[in-house]
């Protein structure tokens, strides 16, 4: 009997540990309303790159996404496709690359560049190199979206649309969003669940 009670003991202890550690994870970070802090990072061709360059803009779609996870590869023809579609209104990408390269050398600078240069990219691409923006951002998916307004503050974060499979995606959740906002109305919905591989955090 005592040792049963030892060990229901120790996996009670165990599941604890384990939630309260999940807790720490999903933590939230800018929510729907926050104001979002401003930031300048290196882009892949070696300038440095704040929202407030783009002076025409009325809002920004940021992007926390990488070269490496698997789910923002098959999101990058529709980022792309989200700043062709949306720069000339008003609404650029900015995409941001929030691993620590130590973590996953896949997404160092050097790879940043080239995978910017083969796949053509027309929108910023950042290296967030101390991780202080995804940190303040509270980014922790890869991609991961922050739809701001010309104030910087957040309209909608989460999922691009509902699914990473191209052909089954129903609904496009910046894309309404942004229509949205056009019309003078809160986007709804403005928050959903980003869903892709975890930011690579710097090791303690």
């Amino acid at each position: 009997m005592k040792k049963n009670v030892v060990i229901t003991t120790l996996l009670l202890t165990a599941v604890a540990l384990w939630i309260a550690a999940t807790h720490v994870q999903e933590l939230p970070g800018l929510q729907v309303g926050d104001q979002a802090p401003e930031f300048s990072l290196k882009n892949v061709d070696g300038k440095m790159v704040s929202p407030k360059d783009y002076k025409d803009a009325k809002g920004y779609i940021v992007i926390f996404t990488c070269n490496t996870c698997p789910v923002s590869q098959a999101y990058e023809e529709r980022i792309v496709a989200l700043h062709q579609k949306f720069v000339t209104k008003g609404y650029p990408v900015i995409a941001v690359n929030p691993n620590d390269p130590d973590v996953q050398p896949g997404d160092n600078f050097e790879q940043m560049k080239k995978r910017a240069k083969d796949h053509g990219y027309p929108f910023a691409y950042l290296f967030d190199a101390g991780q202080n923006v995804t940190n303040q951002y509270g980014a922790t998916r890869t991609p991961e979206v922050y739809l701001l307004d010309k104030t910087l503050k957040v309209r909608y974060t989460g999922a691009i649309d509902n699914s990473q499979d191209t052909e089954s995606v129903k609904t496009k959740y910046v894309e309404n969003a942004i229509a949205a906002l056009e019309a003078g109305k809160e986007p709804n919905p403005s928050f959903t669940k980003a869903v892709g591989c975890g930011v690579k955090r710097k090791k303690s």
